[in-house]
């Protein structure tokens, strides 16, 4: 399943928390052309909806609750900005928006900012699936290495020879390098058909 296009955004749904009347008409209007489902939120309500992006006015902040402040985690957060005090801006930082936009509010600027906000999120995702799988390498690394020198000293053998052992075990019995590692360290030694 191919994932949606950050271009597209026709049948996505977007948690909408804005203070000013003018600033959420424009907001309205703007997402009902481009097909986005909006939900509008105020400071006390729970949140039921499971929003694609949320756009979050600065005047909302800090956000008080524990489930107000876990939704920056499910989706991307376009920050609605009024002022750039330092003060006010630290705050913003704690959503880790993907995008912003600035008030008074226009409606040019709008797809953009929700475009670059569903890519930044996508890229983010991206990212922390990488990292996942190195932080991965990086602890069965230590088994591999745990493998190699159990090899080389029950057989007696440099460490380039006992990797190579590893690595042929592995092929013969079709498993990675790192499960047959886990095995060697399991078992305390090579499978009998290698040697």
């Amino acid at each position: 399943m191919s994932k949606p296009s950050s271009f597209s955004l026709r049948g996505r749904r977007a948690l909408v928390a804005v203070k000013d009347e003018r600033d959420l008409s424009i907001v309205r209007r703007q997402f009902e052309r481009l097909g986005i489902d909006i939900f509008t939120w105020e400071t006390g309500d729970a949140l039921e909806c499971r929003p694609d992006v949320a756009l979050i006015d600065d005047e909302f902040l800090p956000l008080a609750s524990p489930a107000q402040r876990a939704l920056p985690g499910r989706c991307p957060v376009i920050a609605l900005l009024g002022t750039e005090t330092p003060s006010r801006l630290k705050l913003v930082l704690e959503l880790d928006p993907a995008s912003f936009l600035v008030k008074p509010l226009r409606s040019a600027g709008i797809y953009a900012a929700l475009v670059l906000a569903f890519e930044r999120a996508e890229r983010t995702n991206e990212l922390k699936q990488q990292v996942v799988k190195l932080e991965e390498r990086l602890r069965s690394r230590r088994v591999v290495l745990a493998a190699v020198l159990q090899v080389m000293h029950s057989h007696a053998v440099a460490e380039p020879a006992a990797f190579a052992l590893i690595r042929r075990a592995a092929m013969e019995q079709r498993k990675t390098i790192e499960q047959m590692s886990a095995e060697i360290a399991a078992n305390g030694s090579l499978p009998r058909a290698t040697g």
